[in-house]
């Protein structure tokens, strides 16, 4: 596979909502992003706060922007904050770099775009980003 369709991103957004209401999270929003970087789909759930979908796509195109998970991120922040900061304006804000953002891959390796999820923990919002991903038959890097 060597694109990320729009039928393979809502079914991400889709599963990645169903695993968040499987298991009780707060309402969510999920950003799918292709490999070069256009939104490919973005759901919020009701009930979602005022800035969830922005923080969800923060994450995903903070991960694909850097080649890393958002948890990967994370960890850079608490290292290297000034780093982070620098990236952060490079990409013009949209950089969250906590978890819950995963890069999308093949079976192969190769990055095909990634999720962002916000609505509950940040580790809530990734097992739903992870759920998503797998759902397609996909891997999800989160960075870990």
């Amino acid at each position: 596979m060597t694109e990320l369709t729009l039928q393979i991103a809502q079914t991400i957004a889709a599963a990645t909502l169903k695993t968040g209401r499987e298991k009780s999270f707060k309402p969510l929003s999920v950003a799918v992003y292709d490999a070069r970087g256009a939104i490919k789909a973005l759901l919020s759930e009701d009930g979602t706060s005022l800035k969830r979908a922005e923080i969800a796509m923060g994450k995903a195109y903070g991960a694909l922007a850097l080649g890393v998970g958002s948890r990967a991120l994370n960890k850079m922040a608490v290292d290297r904050p000034f780093f982070i900061a620098s990236a952060t304006h490079a990409v013009g804000g949209l950089l969250v770099p906590v978890p819950g953002g995963a890069l999308i891959k093949d079976r192969q390796g190769q990055i095909l775009g990634a999720v962002g999820v916000s609505g509950d923990t940040s580790d809530n919002d990734e097992i739903a980003a992870t759920g998503g991903v797998e759902a397609a038959g996909l891997v999800s890097d989160t960075g870990a």
